[in-house]
């Protein structure tokens, strides 16, 4: 059974992270300050400014900051800067017996995926593919908001995850009804930690890909490595979000590899589901049960994902 954290509630603190690449001090102030003033409470890490090129500061003292706001009793909910690249580098670094000992809140997506992911399979805490600090901006789309603090701030169950008016609806591709636990996150990013003791496990779960920037050639590569891993095989259904901003190769589409590659393999296939670096975000909790039913197109969380 996956471990859930404790719930967010107004007034909390939120520890600020930097864990991949840099994010300017302007930004960064200028997104604490919207946090601040949804009644929150924050402490800094160390390094949250740190700009030592792509990474912010050694990644010894950027896993350090994250130890320091899992071993801080004040913190609530982590929350990193931004993603970017890096992340990684700081998995050797964690004390994952100190963290399964002090659940909390973690959330972000893009490179943050691959902590997500490691976190939930040592320690069995369910942490969210969710809000980044560079998303606390009067920009962002309400329904981020409220996706966020529904998973986060709330211990309703079931709830159903359905995209925004503002976008076209998920499309159920391969029909079929599966029950089981969420794992993946961004492509690029935990294909990355194939072959090293980090490495995603799909086994009798739920897969979610989504992708940013990067064009169609890249895509299938892979998806193609992720097919020769044997992560396709494992998993039992698979959710497909956007892949944003990214470019057609070949005159071959993101829709048109789901086609040739994804929906082969026969698995219950969901696409469309807006998540992670679409402008809409869906807050999707990493280590939950979840039912993927493509045959009436629903995508439902079943269980509470935080305590209340």
């Amino acid at each position: 059974m996956a471990m859930r954290p404790p719930i967010l509630q107004r007034g909390d603190t939120v520890g600020i992270v930097t864990l991949g690449s840099p994010l300017p001090a302007s930004t960064i102030d200028a997104r604490i300050a919207t946090l601040e003033s949804l009644g929150f409470q924050v402490v800094l890490g160390k390094n949250v400014y740190a700009n030592t090129g792509l990474v912010a500061g050694l990644a010894s003292e950027r896993a350090e900051d994250l130890m320091t706001m899992f071993e801080n009793p004040q913190v609530k909910m982590i929350l990193p800067t931004r993603g970017g690249v890096g992340v990684a580098g700081i998995l050797p670094y964690l004390d994952y017996s100190i963290i399964k000992r002090n659940p909390k809140i973690l959330t972000g997506y893009s490179d943050i995926t691959v902590l997500l992911n490691v976190l939930y399979q040592i320690t069995d805490l369910i942490t969210f593919q969710g809000l980044l600090l560079i998303d606390f901006k009067p920009s962002t789309p309400p329904y981020n908001f409220d996706q966020f603090f529904q998973a986060t701030s709330t211990v309703t169950a079931p709830r159903q995850i359905v995209n925004p008016p503002e976008m076209p609806p998920t499309v159920s591709v391969v029909p079929g009804n599966v029950t089981g636990r969420l794992v993946g996150g961004n492509l690029t990013s935990f294909v990355d930690t194939l072959g090293t003791p980090y490495e995603i496990d799909t086994k009798g779960r739920i897969l979610m890909i989504e992708e940013t920037h990067e064009p169609t050639n890249r895509i299938y590569r892979m998806l193609v490595h992720l097919q020769l891993a044997g992560k396709f095989d494992d998993c039992i259904g698979i959710i497909m979000g956007q892949c944003t901003n990214c470019l057609t190769s070949y005159s071959t589409s993101y829709d048109d590899l789901i086609s040739s590659v994804i929906q082969p393999l026969g698995k219950p296939l969901m696409t469309n589901v807006a998540v992670a670096h679409g402008r809409y975000k869906a807050t999707m909790p990493i280590g939950a049960l979840l039912n993927l039913d493509t045959v009436n197109n629903r995508l439902t969380v079943l269980e509470p994902t935080v305590s209340g």
